[in-house]
């Protein structure tokens, strides 16, 4: 089943506005990058995704997306939801038969994990949902096929997108995923990501460089 990965991205310069207390922008901007990064290098180590699409308004990650064979629709920077909309046409446009949504702040994605989940037994239509660690937000959202759901990201939207998609008579399961339930909004969440990045000495090269050097200063 041909499967497109879809990662909506802020400009960096705009991103982790919640952590602003405890780093300069600068530091934030190297942050959103480096973990942009670690998810682009895992999302191409899965072995079922065909093809990753970045939606995005800012200049540095349409050119890091390149660099790891992304395509790219710019999407104005009209929001995490609409960015998430404009990938779908875009992945329906190039004949996936599924669409993978997944943040650029999830740095510990494991792709072995990734492939457990996209080799779960589907019958379409069908949305699988993956809740973030505090079992209330929504860290991916795999659609089989595009379109089968609207994506209605932020707050407690791992609740509904579930009712989203009964009120539509779509299969819906919810999904564990340890590595994708790590994002980074807040100060306790990077400290968690720290932990389980330390955890593990192959995860997130990128992101656990710029922490190291982050806590040298």
């Amino acid at each position: 089943m041909r499967t497109l990965a879809l990662l909506p991205v802020k400009s960096f310069w705009q991103a982790k506005q919640r952590l602003r207390d405890g780093l300069s922008p600068d530091r934030r901007r190297g942050l959103a990058e480096a973990m942009f990064v670690d998810v682009l290098t895992s999302l191409r180590q899965s072995e079922l995704i065909a093809e990753i699409l970045v939606v995005t308004a800012g200049d540095t990650a349409v050119e890091i997306a390149h660099a790891h064979g992304a395509r790219v629709v710019e999407d104005g920077g009209r929001g995490h939801n609409a960015a998430a909309e404009l990938g779908i046409e875009a992945a329906l446009r190039l004949g996936a038969e599924r669409a993978l949504l997944v943040p650029g702040d999830c740095p510990a994605l494991d792709s072995t994990e990734l492939d457990e989940l996209l080799a779960r037994p589907v019958e379409p239509p069908c949305a699988l949902v993956v809740p973030d660690r505090h079992g209330t937000g929504t860290n991916a959202l795999l659609l089989t096929p595009p379109g089968t759901i609207a994506p209605s990201f932020g707050p407690d939207s791992c609740e509904r997108h579930v009712a989203i998609a009964r009120a539509a008579g779509v299969r819906v399961q919810v999904a564990h995923v340890p590595s994708l339930a790590l994002d980074v909004d807040t100060p306790g969440d990077l400290e968690v990501q720290e932990s389980a990045i330390g955890a593990d000495s192959g995860a997130a090269p990128r992101t656990r460089e710029l922490l190291s050097e982050l806590s040298a200063c």
